[in-house]
């Protein structure tokens, strides 16, 4: 078994990373700079926006929310935002979160 992925683990493969930057260009970056296989899935897994700042990659990356933190901390956790500008085409809160994890 592999240890949960942190925001922090993504973004130790995204530090040659200029912003703004979209999401084909992070994932490249990420497969680049050798990034895990788990690491990749996360990237592909976010919006099709671009990124102004690495601060909005970790937001939007889906990770186990437990990582580095402990079950009770974790569980008091707010879900994930997209980042400003991202478009959803969900017709409602279960249908958005089940399209796209949001």
């Amino acid at each position: 078994m592999t240890d949960p992925l942190t925001p922090e683990d993504v973004l130790r493969y995204l530090e040659d990373v200029d912003y703004p930057a979209g999401k084909e260009a992070l994932v490249d970056a990420a497969e680049r700079a050798g990034a895990s296989e788990a690491v990749i899935r996360s990237l592909r897994a976010i919006p099709p926006v671009e990124y102004r700042r690495r601060a909005e990659v970790a937001r939007s990356v889906h990770v186990d929310p437990g990582a580095g933190r402990s079950a009770s901390r974790a569980a008091g956790q707010p879900a994930p935002v997209p980042p400003r500008g991202s478009r959803s085409t969900c017709a409602g809160p279960a249908r958005c979160s089940a399209l796209t994890g949001w």
